[in-house]
């Protein structure tokens, strides 16, 4: 499972860039803007690289990767 790692909203309005600016200026979607609002990390690999680029870090920075419990998901072949 993925999971923000950081509150991307909050670490995007200190560099500068509010969710207004983000929408006006159509740096990323507004429904990009939506999942990272509900906390869906199923945002594509080009905005992730946007929010790397504007946030100055790495995609790990951004996201983490948590291992599912047993039981699940189903067992890999």
């Amino acid at each position: 499972m993925l999971r923000y790692r950081l509150d991307v909203l909050q670490e995007l309005k200190k560099a500068g860039y509010s969710t207004y600016r983000i929408r006006e200026d159509k740096i990323l979607a507004e429904g990009t803007m939506q999942k990272i609002r509900t906390g869906s990390t199923a945002i594509s690999v080009e905005s992730l690289g946007i929010l790397c680029n504007i946030l100055r870090c790495q995609p790990g920075d951004i996201l983490e990767w948590l291992p599912e419990e047993q039981g699940a998901s189903a067992q890999a072949p």
